[in-house]
């Protein structure tokens, strides 16, 4: 009988990664976040505990008693990426978050968890915190692999590239590839074409968090002027930003567009609810994505719920926590390559 695996889940957000998880069948016990706008949509999708917490805070005897007996103990944590990203061009070692990375390390040797996972962007790979912690792992004789994958071609309908990193103390473990995963590859239409029409600033009303910014009367006349999969090259003169006509200005083609209907999505980012943040704006409708939209192209349900019935919705605020979010469906694949993993070994 293959032994059932429990979760602790670090750096949970709103639970994109412990909701994959449980999709596979994996029991999260017990998420940790310092932010505590994340507390409620954790909790109300995940039947789990939420800990408000910095991991430099943490020990093993804060997390040992959300583990079950006679089961695999795995310990994820998915630090927060910002530090790492390509868009940061003015990362250092400096930065704190750098660090967390460290935290994460060091609750690996105190808690000694049976599997390890982690993701992140690819930039990691290339930093010596990573190198540490991956040889710290193999101290602890983990097996440890590690690749890029792009969550497009897991069922993610985004071109997203993610680092995941999977460790274990049973033997060599490997990520599924797309075709054992069963993925199906998802366009923009596929995901959101049946969503109800909704105009800049509006909100629907059966989905509060259908909901998209305004746009400025310029900003309006631009998405009129743009068309799926362009860029703001394709405006008339007068509508064309200052930063734009400057020579630095001019590589930065991917603001202020439209996403095309046949495609997967662009990134998501912390700020796609708006239109001059990215190519975050409506195939064919005059706005930003809204919330939900951005949701689910995160792989999050569609019900997924992000704030208390009759809550108001701060559409910065939840759009920080989707963009932050582990897809959900990469969780899952996390979570089933952990299960298919441990049936090997059982």
């Amino acid at each position: 009988m293959t032994p059932k695996i429990y979760a602790i889940d670090l750096f949970c957000g709103v639970g994109g990664l412990t909701h994959g998880l449980k999709n596979a069948n994996i029991c999260v016990g017990l998420g940790v976040d310092v932010d505590p706008a994340c507390e409620f949509p954790y909790t109300a999708n995940n039947d789990a505990h939420f800990l408000k917490k910095s991991v430099e805070d943490l020990k093993a005897e804060d997390l040992l008693p959300f583990y079950k007996k006679n089961g695999l103990k795995l310990l994820a944590g998915c630090a927060p990426c910002q530090t790492f990203s390509s868009y940061n061009q003015k990362a250092s070692d400096t930065d704190k978050r750098w660090w967390l990375l460290k935290e994460f390390s060091r609750l690996v040797k105190e808690v000694e968890p049976d599997l390890v996972t982690m993701e992140n962007v690819p930039r990691l790979r290339d930093m010596n915190v990573f190198k540490s912690f991956v040889e710290d792992l193999k101290k602890q004789e983990y097996s440890v692999k590690h690749e890029v994958v792009n969550c497009a071609e897991y069922g993610i309908p985004q071109n997203r590239n993610r680092l995941v990193l999977l460790a274990s103390k049973l033997g060599p473990i490997e990520l599924l590839s797309a075709d054992v995963f069963g993925a199906e590859r998802k366009t923009v239409r596929k995901v959101i074409g049946d969503l109800p029409h909704l105009a800049a600033g509006s909100t629907c009303q059966n989905d509060l968090l259908h909901r998209s910014s305004n746009l400025s009367p310029i900003n309006l006349r631009r998405i009129q002027a743009s068309r799926p999969g362009g860029t703001w090259r394709d405006w008339p003169s007068e509508l064309v930003a200052d930063c734009h006509t400057r020579k630095e200005g001019k590589t930065y083609a991917s603001v202020y567009g439209r996403m095309g209907w046949d495609d997967p999505a662009p990134t998501m980012t912390t700020q796609f609810y708006g239109y001059g943040s990215g190519r975050f704006g409506h195939p064919d409708q005059d706005r930003a994505i809204s919330l939900r939209e951005g949701a689910i192209i995160q792989s999050f349900p569609v019900d997924y719920s992000f704030v208390p019935k009759g809550g108001s919705v701060n559409i910065k605020v939840i759009g920080r926590l989707i963009g932050n979010a582990v897809p959900v469906k990469l969780g899952e694949l996390i979570g089933a390559s952990m299960q298919a993993h441990v049936a090997t070994y059982r």
